[in-house]
């Protein structure tokens, strides 16, 4: 069965989707796979066939009940999908039929800083996300895929990727000559160490995993440090930088990690808070001030990114081609093997959901 068709679709479009939601909240375990309606668009909507999604730590958290922004009850989870437009609103004129998009993290983030409602706007917890067969989105949350990336390779652009871009292409952007501290090898890190190093910075990654690091290496970095091998890291950066420190910190480690992270820095550097994988205490902190100040450092906290940083990024993926790091691609109905996967942090760079077989 199918809806009557507008003169805006190339043919029938659906009326069921199936999708994951989060019932329970106390682990990934809880994902459900169930049928739902598709309910008619609106004006400034359009329908989109997923193709691939990519997850996130964030999903991992959301699905424990514990992401820190706030969640809604039974979400579809996820953010991050690239997919085919099947279907425009009768008021949609920059997108047709075909194209290839994916939509921005938070829905109603169109440019300049976040704000409460950009927040409440994030999809796969205060809004449902894109674990779904076919989602309907805003017009204006899409930007088009760059025309040399696969829909899996752009399923990982728009948190990781954007949150990276966000970071190092801010209000003082990265330039050649910098030199940038990144954290680990997860998707965030990843792409941190793409951009940094197609920007012409010298990059530093740290990792436990020297074949990790191995990969690092061949995606750009210059310097490469086994934490687990080098406890105190911060002074191989140090060391590497004679004395200056970093001009940039990708921080993904939060609590366990801000402390050395400001001092790798430079004197005037930035960190740049994007995750807390090391840990969501309160740690010790009360210091904190005395070290941000005696070094005049700026900290600052990444919220993703607009769709105009989305654009903006994108023409540099295309500039560079750059690509995506795939670590494994898992089938629509093994979308728990998937969490799990993410979860034992064998991977660098990112985890995918291929949706659509076609």
């Amino acid at each position: 069965m199918s809806l009557t068709v507008p003169p805006h679709t190339a043919a029938p479009i659906p009326t069921v989707t199936r999708e994951y939601h989060l019932p329970k909240v106390d682990g990934f375990h809880n994902l459900t796979l169930r049928r739902a309606p598709v309910r008619a668009l609106k004006s400034k909507e359009v329908l989109v066939k997923v193709h691939a999604v990519s997850l996130q730590y964030r999903d991992l958290v959301v699905a424990k009940g514990q992401y820190p922004l706030g969640q809604k009850e039974d979400p579809v989870p996820c953010s991050d999908m690239a997919g085919e437009i099947i279907a425009v609103g009768d008021q949609v004129t920059k997108w047709s039929v075909g194209d290839r998009v994916c939509s921005n993290f938070s829905t109603e983030h169109i440019f300049g800083d976040p704000t409460e409602e950009i927040k409440l706007s994030g999809l796969g917890a205060p809004i449902d996300g894109v674990l779904t067969e076919y989602k309907i989105l805003p017009a204006h949350a899409l930007v088009t895929i760059p025309p040399h990336l696969s829909y899996v390779e752009a399923s990982t652009l728009p948190c990781a990727a954007l949150t990276a871009y966000n970071a190092l292409m801010g209000p003082v952007p990265l330039k050649g000559g910098d030199t940038v501290l990144v954290l680990g090898t997860g998707g965030v890190s990843t792409f941190g160490l793409q951009f940094a190093a197609a920007s012409g910075a010298d990059v530093i990654v740290t990792s436990s995993s020297d074949s990790k690091l191995e990969v690092a290496a061949k995606l750009g970095a210059a310097h490469c440090i086994n934490y687990k091998k080098t406890p105190n890291w911060e002074k191989e950066v140090l060391r590497v930088t004679h004395g200056r420190g970093v001009d940039h910190v990708i921080e993904v480690g939060g609590v366990g990690t801000l402390h050395k992270s400001i001092q790798s820095v430079r004197y005037g550097g930035f960190i740049h808070v994007i995750g807390f994988v090391a840990g969501v205490g309160t740690g010790d902190l009360g210091n904190l001030p005395a070290l941000l100040l005696g070094k005049a450092v700026t900290l600052r906290g990444i919220l993703i990114g607009s769709r105009t940083q989305f654009e903006d990024m994108n023409r540099l993926i295309t500039a560079r081609q750059i690509k995506p790091v795939i670590n494994s691609i898992f089938e629509f109905e093994e979308a728990r093997a998937a969490y799990e996967y993410l979860e034992s942090q064998q991977h660098i760079g990112k985890v995918v959901i291929k949706v659509s077989k076609e």
